[in-house]
């Protein structure tokens, strides 16, 4: 069975988490968007755990169910070096006892746990419990395991089982890296809230057996990914060099050469787009034979919001949000497949900004220092994978 599945999401108990991060507002809300299969984040929290007991009926081997929505446990451990880890997890009573044995001070105050094990430590804690693990949005300039690390294989010391792309980079990026050409990619949304304009802007389609953390494991070591979808990587927050504060795009060799500071006064971060520039082999993707597909899309209702010039959460977006997928269902089906004059028969200008989308007929203004990019429909997606050219110096350079 082929399944849609964001499998790196927050609860309410994480840091910036949305209170309503709930079992209750996930599943249904999963539903709208068009996903089977969510990871529950979080999972080693206690009082999530307990959360994830009350509201869903276990389904066996690893999977507990809302009504049309299945859970597998996950979480993002934070270790050494800021490195984020995201991990899937068979059961909750093996994230029980790991909870118990992971060295953290704020394991119980926060959903997303800090520990000073390095990236080889938790893979071994990971497989002591026939866990997968691999970086979380492994790119960026924060908390991403490239941020520190040339190599894979210098923080986990033997190959992990998936990297997370992240919001600022896609599979034509990181196909330019040669050591990643037989480990799996993952896309998923790392949502803090439960709307479908944040769950599930990026996710992954698998191929299953059926529902269960068997499957999934098999499938992701298979390679039964069949494809990825997520945003264009130019609309990622990390994705050019820039500046934290003023949000200028900074060239990053002006960047080094004033040690990481703007003229504003603010701290530029090194963009994904540049980081992994640092990193390729070379300068165009080589995808290998199994790699999925990666198609890129983003939430109906910023669509919207850009055709009406409305913020995402107000009336006119949501209302207009909301007739589609009264009339088509969920938002996926909608941005992929139903035929635009069936689109059209409902609203007529979101039809063509669909269109455009699909056809990637857009201009993007890159995301930088922690800004997202931004579209308008009339130009057509760069695909160049990786841009090395200069785009805005220093004001005093």
């Amino acid at each position: 069975m082929i399944v849609n599945a964001d499998l790196h999401v927050h609860s309410c108990f994480s840091m910036a988490s949305s209170k309503d991060m709930l079992i209750n507002n996930i599943a249904p809300q999963a539903k709208l968007k068009g996903l089977q299969l969510i990871g529950t984040g979080d999972a080693f929290h206690p009082g999530w755990q307990k959360i994830i007991e009350d509201s869903t009926k276990y389904s066996g081997d690893g999977i507990y169910s809302k009504k049309d929505c299945d859970f597998v446990l996950t979480c993002e451990i934070e270790g050494e070096k800021k490195i984020h880890h995201l991990l899937l997890i068979p059961t909750m009573e093996i994230a029980k006892e790991m909870a118990e044995k992971l060295v953290s001070a704020n394991k119980d105050k926060d959903g997303r746990p800090r520990t000073k094990m390095n990236g080889a430590e938790i893979m071994d804690l990971a497989k002591d419990y026939d866990c997968l693990i691999g970086p979380a949005h492994a790119f960026t300039p924060w908390t991403g395991m490239y941020k520190t690390y040339d190599s894979i294989y210098d923080c986990y010391e033997k190959k992990p089982d998936f990297l997370e792309l992240g919001l600022s980079a896609d599979t034509n990026m990181a196909d330019t890296v040669k050591e990643l050409e037989d480990i799996p990619f993952l896309s998923n949304s790392d949502a803090h809230s439960p709307w479908p304009h944040r769950l599930g802007r990026e996710f992954n389609q698998i191929d299953l057996e059926d529902i269960s953390f068997s499957s999934i494991k098999s499938a992701i070591k298979s390679e039964k990914i069949k494809a990825n979808y997520g945003l264009v990587p130019n609309l990622g927050k990390y994705h050019m060099t820039g500046c934290t504060k003023c949000h200028q795009i900074i060239d990053p060799i002006v960047a080094k050469e004033n040690k990481m500071k703007c003229s504003c006064g603010g701290t530029i971060k090194k963009g994904v787009d540049f980081r992994i520039s640092e990193i390729a082999t070379w300068k165009k993707p080589h995808h290998p034979k199994n790699r999925p597909a990666y198609i890129h899309l983003m939430p109906l209702a910023e669509i919207i919001s850009m055709v009406y010039d409305k913020g995402v959460t107000t009336k006119t977006v949501q209302n207009k949000w909301k007739e589609l997928i009264d009339k088509f269902q969920n938002e996926i089906e909608i941005l992929l497949n139903v035929p635009l004059s069936k689109i059209a028969n409902i609203n007529e200008d979101i039809a063509p900004a669909i269109d455009s989308f699909r056809k990637k007929k857009i201009n993007i203004s890159p995301g930088r220092g922690g800004k997202y990019g931004e579209i308008s429909f009339d130009d057509e997606i760069q695909e160049e994978p990786v841009k090395r050219e200069k785009i805005i110096t220093l004001d005093n350079f």
